[in-house]
């Protein structure tokens, strides 16, 4: 009551001093005496100045009138329900633009300096090795390397290592992809299991052989399908040391399209499997197969308590420069970090893959002669037509070859990978290189000693050699910040295509890591719950299992052939059925949940898995198909809707909803009436979907809470608010939907520019493509260029092409020309303001919200592209912005195509690639 009379109060006074100062300025107009000495003869100019400065008081007044007019209503509303949250009540200025009042709580809060004291810091020795100055300075030139192109020579002299030995480490391994030309199931039944079950029993002929396995999805799958006897010879195995599995992770991921969320679940899923079942714990990281290397997963493994890790797809360039300049094994480090506290030892495979002829040495014609995979009558042999031979006691002598591969990279390790699905293939390599280790061990002079080894027994015989504890730094290695990317294999062949390829897929992950986190939150909160309030006997806690399937499919998903967009199409379908089938299963553990908590009376919960209590906001009918959104049917009776908060902040966001009705009222669950905008739900440019409309609401939710608002048929003038809407058809003869619920203004062929605008900014827009052209802060004078513009890339005609992996564009991308304008479709409201450019095949959401705090301050950028029409095309949006981000100007180029969504929002980067797979 006390702020009421307050506020009017602050009205009345606003009021009387507005009309008090015309009042002494008509007073001093009437007994001005310059006027009577010119008898009375009042210049005609000043009296057109005066009557516009009465108009223009006149108008204040009345905007001020309005004002407080709202503010009394809000102020009402208020004290009406002291419980509850204020509405955001909006209100028209006089030029027309809606004005939502300030919040009484602050919008931001004040940082402080301690909170970013890690910036301030002195940041010591800068990294000799940092990876944006590295790409500046290399030539990239792609010169002859030697016995391979993009390959190097190496000096070197066997007496090198006449005062100690070198030490060799050859490392079995066994590359699995978790689908790719295959699915997942077809590749364990036909190939893994077959790996795997070899692999015991070999291991356990002899003590002295090693084997590394990387991928956890596999190994768990055909730990679930072998008896007691196998685990625990397996156990034996990796306690001894003879089985090693690296990184620990669900799948060996990607590392430039996975969201570092994905990727902290799929190792954390590994791990605890692992740990669970084996009693073991990663010690060194294995990405051998990642185009390219993200400085996250370095920190993500340091975390995770893993000291040593290994790469191998980076730029042939970068692997020259490393091998000329002694720096092929660093310590890795973040560009943020001050000391040494996330370093981790790193070593940087050579050559061009990860298989024996490109491994052991810098002439894949001789190291293919040590695959011995490859012996003659086997199922593959050495492209450059110089098979292996056995190794017998006989010719061992002769297989000098092999210890001058070593001496010629000294320190290095050899990696034998094993298709390993056939026992004859193990016992080749298995039997060939021990009777090649025991001639050169038996050797003194030849300075040697060759073994089986592991990853981690590779990096602890260095730790050794070095003198320092595993994880530390040794002397004389470089410290390195940065990532590796882009990668390239062979000539300009960058392996960037695969950043947007099947962008659908890539967009469905985010969709099903959004509602993982969700319901893993709600989950935890219902179970906790109901453990204390001894009611665990009703909830079905077999919802954690549809969690943990989840959390192995989003971790599959990770895989570097699956969210890359890389793998087959059959396999790709596989994928997204999997996808879908645990986005399903999630919604139900988020249903199951929000019933439990949003009830008052817990003991009335009952579960029923017939008859949810509550359904989802949108559906797909298939794994390649958009969500459908669900129509809220409205009569008198009120029709509840739940809504979650996933974030750990409270979160002030704008909730649109489908209902049936431009009728509805909108209720808090105190029953506080809200504000809301109501708009016409469109099927396309012109055409309004009949009986669907959307009605926004802005609500405030609790961190990681629950909020609940109440939908009726009705209608609140004051509260219900419509949007308008203007169509630019750029002389396109189209028909337009009508509402009589909604303002419509229908331009045939206007091309002016317009704004849009809230309480922090104005942006502009241009009215032939509907394309953002520049922003103004309203704290600001000067405009910021922000130009958006389509372009097309065409491909090559040569034999290599862009495709999955590989962006090979023709040359500089064109202006994208549709055969027709595009219609425009401008929609103003109280909560949000949209321009919808709808192209030929691209179908682009500009989105302004006018709320206080963080969405205020936001652009949406959304796109849906059609790409059915278009073949061996590459579709950009590029923008163009003069903000000063350490250079004069800065294009940036984003995909319509490769979006991720969030609960409200719609996030588009890197290039759009339209391939015939539809949506």
């Amino acid at each position: 009551m006390k702020l009421k009379k307050q506020v009017t109060v602050c009205g009345a006074a606003i009021f009387c001093v507005a009309v008090f100062s015309l009042y002494l300025m008509l007073d001093r107009v009437q007994h001005d005496p310059t006027r009577h000495q010119n008898g009375g003869n009042f210049p005609r100019s000043q009296i057109s100045v005066l009557q516009n400065r009465i108009e223009q008081l006149e108008q204040l007044l009345e905007e001020n009138h309005e004002i407080i007019s709202h503010i009394k209503d809000s102020v009402l509303e208020l004290t009406a329900n002291a419980e509850g949250s204020p509405a955001l009540l909006p209100y028209h200025t006089a030029n027309g633009s809606w004005v939502v009042p300030p919040e009484p709580r602050p919008s931001f809060f004040s940082i402080s300096p301690q909170d970013c004291q890690f910036a301030l810091e002195d940041r010591g020795q800068k990294p000799e090795l940092q990876m944006l100055t590295v790409s500046e300075e290399l030539p990239f030139d792609n010169v002859e390397g030697g016995v391979w192109r993009q390959g190097f020579d190496i000096s070197y002299s066997p007496h090198d290592w006449d005062t100690e030995d070198l030490q060799v480490f050859v490392v079995p391994h066994s590359h699995n992809d978790p689908g790719w030309i295959k699915t997942f199931d077809k590749y364990y039944t036909e190939q893994t299991q077959h790996i795997l079950n070899s692999m015991v029993s070999k291991l356990q002929e002899d003590s002295r052989r090693r084997f590394l396995w990387a991928e956890v999805s596999f190994f768990a799958k055909w730990w679930d399908n072998i008896n007691a006897q196998k685990r625990a010879a397996v156990r034996r195995l990796v306690g001894n040391g003879q089985l090693e599995i690296a990184t620990g992770g669900w799948v060996m991921p990607d590392e430039a399209n996975s969201h570092y969320f994905a990727l902290i679940d799929q190792l954390i899923e590994g791990h605890q499997w692992l740990e669970r079942n084996l009693g073991a714990t990663p010690r060194s990281g294995w990405a051998v197969d990642p185009f390219g290397h993200s400085s996250t997963m370095p920190y993500l493994l340091r975390r995770a308590n893993l000291t040593s890790m290994l790469i191998q797809r980076v730029h042939y360039a970068i692997k020259k420069h490393f091998a000329a300049t002694h720096s092929l094994e660093f310590m890795w480090r973040q560009t943020w970090d001050s000391d040494s506290s996330t370093d981790i030892f790193c070593h940087m495979m050579p050559f061009y893959s990860y298989d024996v002829p490109h491994t052991c040495g810098p002439d894949p014609k001789i190291c293919c002669q040590f695959d011995f995979k490859r012996l003659p009558g086997g199922r593959i042999n050495c492209p450059w037509k110089v098979p292996p031979r056995a190794i017998t006691e006989a010719n061992v002598a002769e297989r000098y070859l092999f210890p001058a591969l070593v001496w010629a990279w000294s320190w290095h390790f050899c990696s034998l990978e094993e298709s390993g699905d056939l026992p004859q293939e193990w016992d080749a390599q298995f039997f060939n290189y021990q009777r090649l280790f025991d001639f050169l061990n038996s050797k003194p002079e030849l300075h040697v000693q060759a073994q089986f080894g592991t990853l981690s027994d590779y990096f602890d015989a260095l730790y050794k050699r070095t003198g320092v504890e595993p994880g530390a730094r040794p002397p004389g290695f470089p410290v390195l910040s940065g990532d590796f990317f882009s990668y390239a294999d062979r000539e300009d062949h960058y392996w960037t295509g695969y950043y947007t390829s099947r962008p659908f897929y890539k967009s469905l992950d985010r969709v099903l890591e959004a509602h993982l986190r969700g319901a893993e939150i709600l989950y935890s909160l219902a179970v906790a719950h109901t453990r204390r309030s001894g009611l665990a006997s009703r909830y079905p806690l077999s919802d954690f299992t549809l969690l943990t399937e989840a959390r192995r499919t989003l971790g599959l998903f990770q895989h570097h052939d699956a969210i890359t967009g890389t793998a087959k199409e059959a396999v790709v379908v596989d994928y997204g059925v999997r996808l879908l089938r645990s986005l399903v299963g999630l919604k139900q553990v988020i249903i199951n949940a929000a019933h439990y908590l949003v009830l008052g009376d817990k003991d009335t919960y009952h579960f029923d898995p017939e008859a949810p209590f509550l359904q989802m906001d949108d559906t797909r009918l298939n794994h390649d198909a958009l969500p459908e959104r669900t129509v809220i049917q409205l009569d008198s009776s009120p029709r509840f809707v739940v809504l979650f908060n996933p974030l750990e902040q409270e979160r002030l966001s704008v909730v649109s909803l489908l209902v049936n009705s431009p009728r509805v009222r909108v209720l808090s669950e105190e029953g506080q009436p809200l504000a809301v905008q109501i708009s016409a739900h469109w099927r396309s440019a012109t055409d309004m979907v009949p009986d669907v409309y959307q009605v926004s609401v802005p609500i405030r939710l609790p961190a990681l809470g629950l909020g609940v608002l109440q939908l009726q048929l009705g209608l609140d003038g004051h509260r219900t608010l419509p949007s308008s809407v203007r169509v630019y058809l750029h002389g396109q003869q189209l028909s337009v939907s009508r509402h009589d619920a909604f303002p419509l203004h229908v331009i045939d062929s206007g091309s002016s520019d317009f704004a849009l605008s809230n309480r922090y900014m104005q942006v502009w827009f241009s009215g032939l493509t509907g394309l953002p052209k520049s922003i103004r802060r309203v704290d600001e004078e000067q405009d910021q260029q922000m130009n958006m513009e389509f372009l097309i890339y065409g491909t090559r005609t040569s034999k290599d092409k862009s495709g999955a992996y590989l962006f090979l564009p023709d040359g500089e991308a064109k202006p994208y020309s549709p055969k027709d304008p595009p219609v425009l479709r401008v929609t103003e409201g109280p909560f949000y303001s949209e321009v919808v450019a709808y192209y030929e095949h691209v179908h682009q959401v500009v989105r302004l919200y006018n709320l206080p705090g963080v969405e205020g301050l936001s652009l949406d950028v959304s796109s849906l592209v059609d790409i059915r029409d278009y073949v061996n095309k590459e579709l950009a949006l590029r923008i163009h912005t003069d903000i000063d981000s350490a250079a004069p100007e800065v294009s940036k180029e984003a995909a319509p195509a490769g979006c991720t969504e969030a609960p409200h929002t719609t996030h588009c980067s890197g290039l759009g690639r339209l391939q015939p797979q539809g949506w």
